[in-house]
């Protein structure tokens, strides 16, 4: 008898806990998109530290985080921004309880088979092997995560006041603001997605992006600064800086095999 007593309370009890453990649904398709839809490609002003990592730095959802461990984590990169620059979320992956978040294309130190591509790059006509660049990424990953299941009907402006000690994403309407006093030939330059000489180095982000690698020289007392777009095979696009603005802009269709292919004619 006390055994069948036992059992039965056990199986009373059990159900309780599976609810218990269940009573957190997992997020739906709809709400995971609604949230990729919302953060994927958005901008934000740096509020603290960010180190520059390879595994992801995290943020508890209540935004507290180990400040110590951060600036331990970034002794050996330094930091993805200084504080009050713009940084780009560039890739979301939703786990059950956190978000991983992408900055600035992450951290790369190893580099890419394309980088044994070479393209051609100054007046010269000359190639220059990828691996040449100094800085492959200079991204960071964060992810937010929350003590258990993600909640349901989470929406992105709850994620971003949840970064907000790090991170500031009410910037959509000064970055608008900015772009309006661009001059005209800019704006439709950055509308079309290209890079001008004249550029400043924001414009050409809002143009194109972050640059995939950078790297610099200095010739004749001039120090430069090439930002690379693109991936072999196809149009790689170079982007050199001196003294804050876009001295050249030039395109190179790279093949495979270290050959580069001259760009073709303007169409008829």
């Amino acid at each position: 008898m006390r055994r069948l007593w036992a059992l039965i309370l056990v199986a009373m009890l059990l159900p309780a806990q599976r609810g218990k453990e269940d009573r957190v649904r997992k997020l739906t398709d709809e709400e995971k998109i609604e949230l990729l839809r919302g953060l994927t490609a958005e901008f934000a002003t740096v509020k603290a530290f960010i180190p520059r990592v390879k595994r992801p730095v995290q943020i508890r959802s209540d935004g507290t985080y180990d400040k110590v461990e951060w600036r331990e984590k970034g002794d050996e990169y330094g930091a993805v921004a200084r504080i009050g620059e713009l940084v780009q979320i560039t890739k979301i992956d939703i786990e059950d309880d956190r978000i991983v978040l992408q900055i600035n294309g992450g951290l790369n130190t190893r580099g890419k088979w394309y980088e044994r591509v070479e393209g051609g790059v100054g007046t010269s006509g000359r190639t220059v092997p990828m691996s040449r660049n100094i800085t492959r990424s200079a991204g960071t990953t964060i992810a937010l995560v929350f003590p258990g299941r993600i909640p349901p009907e989470t929406r992105p402006a709850d994620i971003k006041q949840m970064l907000k000690p790090v991170l500031e994403f009410d910037t959509r309407t000064a970055t608008q603001n900015y772009f309006d006093t661009l001059p005209p030939e800019i704006q439709e330059a950055i509308k079309a997605s290209r890079a001008e000489v004249g550029m400043t180095p924001e414009q050409v982000r809002m143009a194109l992006g972050h640059p995939r690698d950078r790297w610099r020289e200095t010739v004749d007392g001039v120090e430069t600064e090439d930002w690379v777009y693109g991936y072999p095979p196809g149009k790689i696009t170079f982007v050199t800086f001196a003294n804050g603005k876009v001295i050249r802009v030039k395109d190179s269709y790279a093949g495979l095999g270290g050959q580069t292919v001259p760009m073709p004619p303007p169409p008829r």
